[in-house]
């Protein structure tokens, strides 16, 4: 699976593993899309490999910690490593021609009063209580 930014200055790939996403439904990960949501799956650091322009990304951290990555050519966010816990997000939005499902809806509770989350998948008021388990249940492995 390969995606890139919407200038195409950014590009990765992911080799494997990836068979569930999961929408965010809180209001930072509105206010990132400026949508409803975002759409993305965690994958293992050992299948996240970057093509091109690394070095074309910038970041925003935000005081409670929340931070975001985008290519600084045309704003698009871009896939960030999870800190020290050997996992990439990934936004599915750069990615083309891939197939999977939403398996997961977080932040239930924080959705905008014009989103409709369908019925099917699991579904959390905030953060899923065990995140490994979550993590896990993104992996094709697990499907």
């Amino acid at each position: 699976m390969q995606g890139s930014c919407n200038c195409g200055k950014v590009s990765f790939a992911v080799s494997d593993g990836v068979s569930s996403l999961y929408q965010c439904h809180c209001k930072l990960c509105q206010k990132q899309s400026g949508s409803t949501s975002n759409t993305a799956t965690i994958v293992n650091e050992s299948d996240f490999k970057w093509i091109k322009g690394a070095d074309s990304i910038s970041q925003w951290k935000k005081d409670s910690g929340f931070t975001s990555h985008f290519c600084k050519h045309c704003g698009s966010p871009v896939p960030n490593k999870l800190g020290e816990y050997g996992f990439y997000w990934v936004p599915m939005g750069l990615v083309e021609g891939f197939e999977a499902r939403i398996s997961t809806h977080l932040f239930c509770n924080s959705k905008a009063n014009w989103d409709v989350i369908p019925d099917g998948g699991v579904k959390h008021t905030g953060m899923p209580p065990d995140l490994d388990a979550f993590i896990k249940s993104l992996q094709k492995s697990q499907v």
